[in-house]
């Protein structure tokens, strides 16, 4: 199996999944416990901690785990919410992913106002119009909530411009930071963020493991409660084994983030595969490849053709990959993101997402390229475009 789809999840390293299994088997005790048995694994989280604050430059006492990036962002946008009343506006991006569209859509049956800051073309943020929107309306704005990389173009977003217009402004920032962590350098407290949105599954950790930063002194109210965990910013018993996972992987992403090779050697995969795809398959049109991209990502648009037949052929040998579309009412619709771009329907239609690892090899690369460009051809023979 070629799996081209880590920006849906990623295969838990093995080095993750032994570090985990003790705590799903033997060393299974309550953190929250008093006696030695349940402090071990107190112990293993506050390791934990200290491990996801230093993948992205932080206190440790900044870091809340949580069960994964859409409880992240949800407990950041309800939580800047509840501290900032009455005030009831937020701002989001165009291309936001759906947790936080779902929930800021959501809002508005409350009463809430939702304001959406366009992309150009290229997939970047419109900072213009956003500069714009602080200035008219800070006052009656709760958050601002914007991702720092797309995950179906990987284009990345300014943040550090983001952050300097919203601290101007008096704006609390909320940044989903899903696709960031543990693929690009990432430190929040230069960055001058106020929270970010974190998952370990994206980087070769464990589904159901997330972490939440919220800066020192940001007005912030826990949104899950029930408990004294987490210094009483999350209620429930941790997963314990997924928090020790969680900082597993945080270790192993600094540690190839740091070495500088393993991002470029990502990179040079990715453009290797856009490459040879350009060269082999007439009419394939590359979506935000204008712009620094996180170095694991492709968005590659077959014109006249859709996705979800693509999809099949590639999956009937064995190869993994996804839609730059959602299926919607059902019938196949280009994504938000394709749309707040301004893709054309034909290119965006045919939108596959191809998004790599430190696990994909130069081999993987060359199958893709060897069997991509007979099934396009067959599509475009056998259906009509």
């Amino acid at each position: 199996m070629i799996y081209f789809d880590n920006n849906a999840t990623t295969m838990v390293d093995p080095r993750v999944r032994d570090a985990m299994l003790p705590f799903l088997a033997e060393r299974y005790g309550n953190p929250s416990s008093t006696h030695r048995f349940g402090q071990d694994s107190r112990q293993a989280i506050e390791e934990a901690r200290v491990r996801v604050a230093s993948l992205i430059g932080c206190d440790v006492r900044e870091i809340i785990f949580t069960s994964g990036g859409t409880e992240s962002d949800n407990a950041a946008i309800v939580g800047l919410l509840a501290a900032r009343a009455p005030r009831k506006v937020i701002v989001i991006s165009a291309v936001e992913h759906s947790a936080v569209r779902e929930p800021a859509a959501g809002l508005t049956k409350l009463g809430l106002e939702v304001e959406r800051i366009g992309v150009r073309a290229d997939g970047t943020l419109a900072l213009d119009r956003l500069e714009e929107l602080l200035a008219r309306r800070a006052a009656e704005i709760a958050l601002a909530s914007i991702m720092w990389a797309n995950n179906e173009t990987g284009v990345i977003f300014d943040v550090h411009a983001v952050a300097d217009l919203c601290r101007k402004h008096a704006v609390p920032l909320h940044v989903d930071g899903v696709q960031a962590a543990g693929k690009i350098p990432v430190n929040v407290h230069a960055m001058g963020l106020d929270l970010m949105s974190a998952s370990a599954h994206k980087f070769h950790g464990p589904k159901g493991a997330g972490a939440l930063y919220v800066r020192r002194g940001v007005r912030w109210q826990p949104w899950v409660r029930g408990g004294p965990q987490e210094r009483d910013r999350r209620g429930g018993t941790e997963n314990v084994a997924g928090v020790v996972g969680m900082g597993a992987a945080a270790e192993l992403a600094a540690l190839a983030l740091a070495d500088g090779q393993t991002p470029a050697r990502i990179a040079a995969l990715r453009d290797r595969l856009q490459a040879g795809i350009l060269e082999h398959i007439p009419d394939a049109h590359v979506i935000g490849g204008q712009t620094p991209r996180v170095p694991n990502t492709t968005n590659i648009g077959f014109a006249g053709l859709e996705a979800e037949a693509i999809l099949l052929l590639l999956s009937e040998r064995d190869i993994c990959a996804s839609a730059g579309a959602a299926c919607s009412s059902g019938s196949l619709e280009p994504s938000p993101v394709l749309r707040a771009m301004g893709v054309n329907d034909r290119i965006g239609h045919g939108a596959v997402r191809w998004s790599l690892s430190r696990f994909t090899t130069e081999s993987e690369i060359d199958n893709v390229l060897e069997v991509l460009p007979g099934i396009i051809a067959h599509l475009r023979a056998t259906l009509p475009v």
